[in-house]
């Protein structure tokens, strides 16, 4: 026994000597047709509270019960008002009498118990066959006749509506509400999400659907307490309204398996050797009779299919569209990824460079400044010597930098000193024509370094040195670019 236990589990228990390795059913918490396998026990002196709610005690019996509660019931209240009408006429005489035609007695024709309990049926039921009926000398027999009556409405009011709401319950119609024997575990829309299905099997809608679920399962809390049975909700669509259902053709409830999710950690290896149970309800209104349904199902951990999908039932016939229902507990096979949504998120978060978006844009955008600043001060030495000067004396000039943010900052850095370039003062009448198209060479020689900037940031690739002078001399007129070739020689 214990070497079975060692290689199988608890799960798996000795049951004679030829099934030693037979593994005994899974203790559900709710079985699969929404019976809950809970018993109370103990009740001591509780057990008189059921007897304060009586009638509600009696439609919760089975129907064995109540039948016989219903017979014995009208038996006994029959033989005991027959009693005391028979009690009647014993008491008065009228049993001796019976031939004695100047005798009146209290009820004509009764001169034993057999007539006397026909007396009474015929008037509990209201035959009135005539042939035995009381008569006004006889005031006791007025007064239990009143006690009959009353005696008669309330024990047919409590019976029959006993019997009339336990027929018309609506536990009955779960039984056309159907589950799908077993929940699946796939990729929907991106997001792995734990899926089963429902069905409506009656043209009758289930009116105000709604359906929940929970997770039983037990567990540890950090202070070592332990909860056995602990309930957890599981979301299938409270926030968006899906759990709301129009339940006219079988419907997918999907659960999706996210950070606040139970089964965040759960993958395809720790379900097996994992202990849970789904607990799924359907409740709805019963269009016909107006009142309110649930139906019940359970899954456990066996009933968890990884990696599978429901196989289409729905299909569009001549002017309608079919559901077959053969096909309703099929499943298939999807490529899924065994791994948990933690281990997926935990991966994805390896794999990038940078671990924060924020921190990401930040860096990138601090690259492009720091670039952008050398390629500036290295074009800047690669100028001509009056460029320089013109350069030097337009950046000594006072300027108002208006307060930005700091996205904004980092944004500007890498432009802000070829604005500068851009925006120099004009020349005096002094200055000849040559530091004119030396002023003019400037401003294309500005224009390329912005446009070489932008391709920066958009190509996240800073341009070689090399080619940035290379592109830069090739704008230049023919009088500086021999200057810079004189230079550079």
């Amino acid at each position: 026994m214990s070497a079975v236990r060692r290689k199988f589990g608890d799960e798996y228990q000795a049951v004679g000597p030829a099934r030693s390795g037979a593994r005994r059913e899974r203790q559900r918490f709710v079985d699969k047709n929404g019976r809950c396998n809970v018993q109370h026990g103990n009740l001591g002196g509780e057990s008189s509270r059921y007897l304060s709610d009586l009638f509600t005690t009696l439609v919760d019996l089975k129907w064995r019960w109540n039948l016989l509660i219903f017979l014995l019931t009208y038996t006994v209240a029959w033989l005991v008002m027959a009693s005391m009408w028979w009690g009647i006429a014993y008491l008065r005489g009228d049993l001796h009498q019976v031939h004695d035609d100047t005798y009146s007695p209290c009820v004509a024709n009764v001169y034993n118990f057999p007539s006397a309990f026909l007396f009474f049926i015929e008037t509990e039921a209201t035959i009135g066959y005539g042939h035995r009926y009381i008569t006004e000398r006889c005031p006791e027999g007025i007064v239990l006749f009143l006690f009959q009556s009353l005696l008669g409405s309330i024990v047919d009011a409590f019976l029959i509506g006993c019997m009339f709401i336990k027929m018309s319950q609506p536990k009955k119609r779960a039984e056309t509400l159907m589950f799908s024997r077993a929940a699946v575990v796939s990729q929907r829309d991106g997001k792995l999400c734990l899926m089963f299905r429902v069905g409506n099997l009656r043209n009758s809608h289930m009116v105000s659907a709604q359906i929940r679920c929970k997770l039983i399962k037990s567990r540890q809390t950090p202070e070592g307490e332990f909860l056995p049975l602990d309930q957890c909700e599981l979301d299938v669509g409270f926030g968006t309204g899906a759990d709301q259902l129009f339940l006219v053709s079988p419907l997918t409830i999907c659960h999706e398996i996210n950070s606040k999710s139970p089964f965040f950690c759960l993958s395809q290896r720790s379900l097996r050797s994992e202990q849970f149970e789904i607990v799924v309800i359907l409740e709805g209104i019963v269009e016909t009779t107006g009142m309110t349904c649930q139906a019940r199902t359970s899954y456990t951990e066996d009933e968890v299919l990884w990696g599978h999908r429901f196989l289409p039932v729905m299909s569009l016939e001549d002017g309608f569209f079919r559901v077959d229902y053969s096909q309703f507990h099929a499943t298939f096979e999807v490529p899924t990824p065994p791994y948990s949504v933690k281990e997926q998120e935990e991966n994805l978060s390896l794999s990038s460079p940078l671990n924060s978006p924020v921190n990401n844009n930040q860096t990138r955008r601090e690259q492009v400044c720091s670039l952008d600043c050398i390629d500036i001060a290295g074009e800047k030495n690669r100028l001509p010597f009056k460029l320089q000067k013109i350069s030097s004396r337009k950046e000594e000039l006072p300027t108002r930098t208006p307060r930005m943010s700091s996205s904004n900052t980092e944004k500007t850095c890498s432009t802000g000193d070829l604005l500068k370039i851009q925006e120099i003062s004009p020349i005096s009448d002094g200055e000849d024509s040559d530091e004119r198209i030396q002023l003019k060479a400037l401003k294309i020689n500005a224009k390329a370094l912005t446009q070489s900037t932008v391709d920066l940031k958009l190509q996240k690739n800073p341009p070689s040195m090399c080619a940035l002078e290379m592109k830069l001399e090739d704008n230049f007129p023919a009088k500086l670019q021999k200057m810079n070739s004189d230079r550079l020689s």
